[in-house]
């Protein structure tokens, strides 16, 4: 039928009228309630921020487990308490959501949680401290296990336009602003089942007579349901789906509990290019105040929005906005909802004054883009169908916000608009990705420099060059930390043209340590290192390090003429940390999950062995005395790291680990212009900044010396072997079974071993 012409018009209002006459819609709606009030049974339900909807998208940070061995302040323990929302108290906490911080316990009275599909109850929990710095013991006497922090929400959307709600207790709101709710949507609301039929008749009467939709008969119930549930399209299955599930909705929560959740999640429009959802967003959006300040006028025009969020915008389209507005207004006077003079004062004032302010964004934008690619590999038709999803990340929050004022910090002290950065945290052992900066935060964009920047990475390549010496060394019998190498001008013969490498600085130094070699970044040893050792072993202990290369790379590979990113880079680098010898496969999330729990993937910790714990470990030892050099950190932390710059100074880096955590810090210019940067003087203090609040409050496992590594007195000189201290002598490291030969009393200095 085609419903606009006017023979078709009059049929329709005929059948309108008809049902209105004899209430069956009216009957039909309560027939329908009583069954899904039958058949959905809740026993106790959940809060409906936990209890889903099939659309909803909720992305959470990894609880942290608080490990003995670090301070309170290390910690920061008080500052993520309160990002959870808990209040201190100065006396043991006797409800959920409340911690004390005294000189020997640290009280936590944890609210109930729940982690993937587990659901934790509330509980006290507490801390031994030690009084003289309040560095954490363990738990309190009686109690037993870890002690770990409820995860924070990271976002509601893969999207960073997606503004960050502000939640608000219903109860905490001004009447006015709900009854405004209610007189522009739904005036029937506490009379109601979920499903209006008086106004859905009164709706259908009025679009019949137009000849068009020009009015709706939903209830602010099932707009909550279609917000949560249901896709856009507008067919009659959807309707009667949407009825439904809006009468088994209003069977398990009651009717403050849904209209708080509706208040909390209506979308109200976009500032600044970032979506508005919520009251306690659009309040200071804005106004600039908390939901809980807004006047009459106020809340009027956030309830007018609600219409049309962009067709009834503010700043755009004031008169339709002071129009809707003032038909709130009326609204409420004809249904009594507000004082007469209240009223009036509203309407005198006309438009509220907008203090505009465009909402938080969910932090890592970048992050949360891979997230979307990673959820999209195993559920691609659920996403593209704007189905929900929900994501048990790896990401610390706490950390991702201190990464995040960190580059942005470097990048303004380094000055030019046309620099960028990239930031990559992994917990050395499972390979968790804690913290990920793609790009600059003050600029964001939709570019990720963590995965997708693919640059030369400098000098920071040279210890998977020496993995190799210290391993197999091609082959041949296994190179160690005192062996000697020729620092002095060499050509390596090439299809273009011979390849004369060199020291930054133009000078040599004759036969230096393979130590020394790598603590003051020389070229010409490591070039000669390689072509001792083989081309091709190295570029293979490269590949088992997780790096690209082509199948038959040119010589300079072997100092960083290679392209990486910062997550391949760190991932490398873990080979140095946690499980010595083995490089963690990069993970950023540990569960996908259906909102109604049921598992979608599961990222488990997975690993591949890269050289022995010993290599690792003597390679780790030499990187440790080149970190101190150029990022120093406490000894207790265990750090080690290598500055990377490329020629010209277009790219930046400095690669190393600290606790339980190792870092890649890149930066550079995106079109891979020359700039003049060094890791020593651009990247290393980011990473050095990042690191020494970052590494204790994530100590991890400590990488400890493998038993096939021993220690010897040598000479430096020569690298071999004394049996006892003296001028020009030292400790050093080796790998069992791969000793230099020991210093006789008749040696001659030029017979020493050194690779030329």
């Amino acid at each position: 039928m085609d419903f606009s012409q006017p023979e078709e018009q009059s049929v329709r209002l005929k059948i309108v009228k008809a049902v209105l006459e004899t209430g069956r819609a009216r009957r039909l709606i309560g027939t329908l309630a009583l069954v899904v009030i039958g058949t959905a049974a809740p026993s106790v339900a959940a809060g409906l921020e936990e209890d889903l909807g099939r659309n909803e998208v909720r992305i959470w940070g990894a609880p942290l487990v608080v490990e003995a061995g670090a301070t309170v302040q290390e910690l920061a323990l008080p500052e993520r308490l309160e990002r959870l929302g808990y209040r201190r108290v100065h006396r043991r906490p006797a409800a959920a959501g409340e911690f004390f911080w005294g000189h020997e316990v640290f009280w936590i009275y944890r609210r109930e949680h729940r982690v993937r599909r587990r659901r934790h109850p509330a509980g006290l929990v507490g801390l031994r401290l030690r009084a003289a710095d309040g560095r954490v013991l363990g738990r309190v006497e009686g109690q037993e296990g870890d002690v770990w922090l409820e995860p924070e929400l990271l976002a509601e959307s893969f999207d960073p336009r997606y503004g960050r709600r502000r939640l608000v207790r219903f109860e905490e709101l001004p009447e006015h602003l709900w009854r405004a709710v209610l007189a522009a949507e739904d005036a029937r609301f506490f009379e109601h089942r979920g499903v209006d039929a008086r106004a859905l008749a009164r709706a259908l009467l009025r679009n019949a007579r137009a000849g068009k939709v020009v009015q709706g008969g939903s209830t602010v119930t099932q707009q909550l349901v279609k917000l949560r549930d249901l896709s856009p399209r507008r067919t009659l299955g959807r309707k009667a789906s949407e009825a439904l599930r809006a009468l088994a909705l209003e069977a398990e929560h009651d009717k403050e509990e849904i209209l708080g959740a509706y208040l909390n999640a209506v979308y109200l429009g976009h500032l600044g290019g970032v979506a508005v959802h919520g009251f306690g967003a659009a309040a200071e959006a804005y106004f600039g105040r908390s939901a809980t300040r807004l006047d009459l006028g106020q809340a009027t025009l956030l309830a007018a929005l609600i219409q049309g969020p962009n067709r009834l915008h503010p700043t755009r389209h004031p008169e339709r906005a002071l129009a809707r507005q003032r038909w709130v207004l009326d609204r409420l006077e004809e249904l009594g909802w507000a004082p007469p003079a209240e009223l009036a004062a509203a309407r005198r004032r006309g438009l509220p004054a907008l203090k505009l302010r465009p909402p938080e964004t969910a932090p890592a934008a970048a992050y949360l883009d891979w997230l979307r690619e990673r959820a999209a590999e195993v559920a691609s038709r659920r996403l593209d169908d704007g189905r929900g999803v929900v994501v048990w990340s790896t990401l610390d929050p706490w950390l991702q916000e201190l990464a995040e004022r960190e580059v942005s910090a470097a990048l303004s002290r380094l000055g030019g608009r046309d620099l960028s950065a990239a930031l990559v945290a992994l917990d050395a052992t499972s390979g968790d990705v804690v913290a990920y900066v793609g790009g600059d935060p003050r600029r964001p964009d939709a570019f990720d420099r963590g995965r997708r920047a693919r640059r030369q990475p400098g000098s920071t390549v040279k210890p998977l060059v020496l993995l190799e010496a210290f391993e197999r060394c091609g082959g041949q019998r296994p190179l160690y930390p005192a062996h000697l190498v020729e620092d002095g001008p060499i050509a390596i013969a090439t299809s273009p043209g011979p390849w004369e490498p060199a020291n930054p600085d133009g000078r040599y130094r004759g036969p230096v340590s393979l130590r020394r070699a790598l603590v003051d970044s020389l070229n010409p040893p490591f070039v000669r290192l390689a072509r001792w050792c083989g081309w091709g072993a190295i570029a293979e202990r490269f590949r088992r390090a997780g790096l690209d290369l082509p199948p038959e790379p040119a010589p300079a590979f072997v100092l960083g003429a290679v392209e990486t990113t910062p997550l391949e880079l760190s991932a490398a680098y873990a080979t140095f940390a946690g499980k010595l010898g083995r490089r963690p496969l990069p993970r950023p999330y540990h569960e996908l999950r259906r909102p109604d729990g049921r598992r979608l993937d599961r990222d488990r910790p997975s690993d591949r062995r890269v050289a022995s714990a010993a290599a690792a470990y003597l390679v780790r030892d030499l990187l440790t005395e080149a970190g101190e050099r150029r990022a120093p950190l406490p000894p207790s932390l265990r750090p080690f790291g290598k500055t990377g710059t490329s020629d010209g100074g277009r790219d930046a880096w400095f690669v190393g680990g600290a606790g339980g955590l190792v870092t890649a810090v890149w930066i550079g210019r995106d079109e891979g212009g020359a700039a003049g940067l060094s890791g020593a003087a651009a990247a290393a203090p980011l990473w050095r900044r990042f690191m020494e609040r970052a590494a204790p409050a994530r100590l991890g496992r400590p990488a400890t010396r493998p038993d096939a590594v021993v220690t010897h007195w040598v000479e430096e000189s020569t690298g071999l072997r004394v049996r006892h201290s003296g001028d020009g002598r030292r400790q050093e490291i080796f790998r069992r079974g791969a000793l230099p030969p020991r210093r006789g009393p008749f040696w001659n200095r030029r017979d020493a071993p050194v690779i030329r």
